[in-house]
């Protein structure tokens, strides 16, 4: 099935086709007018050099305007082999069709809201017919069904005609299409935006990459630089000072050999005063009772910091080097990487 984009807006045109994979371009004096395009036929020749096939307007109140404004456009520049000419279905725009098409020129014959219109189109040789669904749809009409009968009048009578799928509003009418089988779509890129996404690919994206970061990225690479540590001789004011010009809840207690000999951690801190009072904060380091540290070394795996944190159910983790306090990693940290 061929998809065209649906638009006049050049940078979304030039946005769009970077893709590498749509059909063409259908376009509209309507869509131009909305965008505030004033030089049609300068737009057109710019298009015509963007995208790999360009459909445009033929306007004419007889068969032989419609055909004289193909022909002049042709002049601009336009090559007749990436070119479709758009024409409104009825008697004059059939019939200017057939002579275009006979010409070699390719037409779609749009507009079309009814299986009669169609049929007359496919049988003037018209390149495509266009029934444009959502405005049937908007009718009450049952659009889905008219185009069904379009793709089959074309498999069953075995016309050399493409039935576009248009006026397309939601990602649903793109599924519509794929299911009744017709051959063209074009879509809003407002529309084509949406059809890749799915919040369940969304999730699972997300964990490929989170887990891929978790084997991959070392603790080194995400440590913060600032290293919360102090020494065995310090307060529980230079632990508390520490903890907080560092935005950690946690600092290391390091011996003279800078290896960690304990872990104070704001629950520590509060636990302290608790049964202690205030005068507490001036107690040193090596008069608590602090916990082992957990750590890490800096060369290893997220992943191998982040089994530690599950098993263990702590928040902070001890980073070392040689043995050496280097700094501390939360697991916030961790978090804040994969979000």
């Amino acid at each position: 099935m061929e998809l065209y984009l649906d638009s006049a807006d050049i940078n979304e045109i030039k946005h769009a086709f970077k893709l590498g994979f749509l059909s063409g371009l259908t376009t509209t004096p309507t869509f131009m007018h909305r965008h505030g395009i004033t030089d049609i036929d300068g737009t057109i020749v710019e298009l015509s050099k963007i995208v790999p096939v360009l459909q445009i307007e033929a306007l004419g109140e007889t068969a032989e305007e419609i055909v004289a404004e193909a022909k002049r456009q042709e002049k601009l520049g336009l090559d007749r082999e990436t070119t479709v000419y758009k024409i409104p279905i009825s008697m004059e725009g059939v019939k200017a069709c057939k002579e275009l098409t006979d010409q070699g020129f390719k037409v779609n014959i749009h507009l079309v809201y009814t299986l009669q219109q169609a049929y007359m189109a496919m049988q003037a040789g018209a390149t495509y017919v266009c029934p444009l669904v959502g405005r049937l749809q908007d009718q009450g009409t049952d659009a889905l069904s008219l185009v069904e009968q379009c793709v089959d009048a074309v498999n069953y009578y075995g016309y050399n005609t493409k039935i576009m799928f248009s006026s397309v509003r939601h990602v649903e009418h793109v599924r519509n299409a794929i299911n009744v089988g017709v051959h063209t779509i074009t879509v809003p890129w407002k529309v084509m935006k949406q059809l890749t996404e799915n919040h369940f690919t969304e999730i699972g994206t997300r964990q490929f990459f989170e887990h891929t970061r978790l084997m991959t990225v070392r603790v080194k690479d995400i440590m913060n630089d600032h290293n919360p540590m102090v020494e065995e001789g310090a307060s529980v004011t230079d632990c508390t000072v520490k903890m907080t010009s560092g935005g950690f809840g946690a600092v290391s207690v390091v011996n003279d050999k800078q290896e960690a000999i304990g872990i104070f951690t704001d629950g520590d801190l509060r636990r302290l005063i608790e049964t202690e009072g205030a005068s507490a904060v001036n107690k040193r380091m090596s008069e608590l009772n602090l916990s082992k540290p957990l750590s890490v070394d800096a060369e290893s795996l997220l992943i191998d910091a982040q089994s530690i944190f599950t098993e263990k159910k702590i928040d902070e983790l001890v980073v070392t080097k040689n043995d050496k306090v280097v700094g501390m990693l939360d697991v916030q940290d961790i978090v804040k990487m994969n979000s």
